[in-house]
């Protein structure tokens, strides 16, 4: 799968980034989209190192009027290392935005920027689909700091 097909961005949404060769054995096809049940291609230790997950704090949340589908811009502090970051995120289904703030959640902070209409999305929140489709967030079930790497 592309690395610019992002599960909480409108994936029809054209990057300003540049498109990144990943490399690997299979071209990558934006058209196509790996389904919940589709084995995934293995990889490698090394290659799971390489995406860098880090555990990070919504520390605002508002709506966005300007997306093309119902979404939030959030504003998250990954700790010193990484600092503050923000992101878009189709989660208007199960959230409301005093509900996000102050969620720890994952994120992948070393994707490069995305333009998604006048906002410029930094990181990648992670989440899962529920049995709805609605994205369900992933993030620790305890305090843990923010900027926390995912081993």
């Amino acid at each position: 799968m592309d690395f610019h097909t992002w599960l909480l961005m409108d994936p029809d949404t054209p990057s300003a980034a540049p498109k990144v060769d990943q490399g690997g054995p299979r071209e990558a096809n934006p058209t196509h989209h790996i389904s919940e049940n589709e084995p995934m291609e293995l990889i490698d230790f090394e290659t799971f190192q390489a995406v860098d997950i880090r555990v990070g704090r919504i520390i605002r949340a508002e709506v966005f009027p300007e997306a093309r589908k119902p979404a939030y811009r959030l504003w998250l502090d990954f700790g010193p290392d990484v600092g503050e970051k923000q992101s878009s995120a189709q989660l208007t289904g199960l959230y409301s935005p005093s509900e996000l703030e102050d969620r720890l959640v994952l994120a992948v902070v070393n994707f490069p920027p995305r333009q998604i209409g006048p906002f410029r999305s930094d990181v990648l929140i992670l989440g899962v689909p529920d049995a709805d489709g609605q994205v369900v967030l992933v993030g620790p079930d305890t305090e843990v700091p923010p900027g926390a790497r995912l081993h």
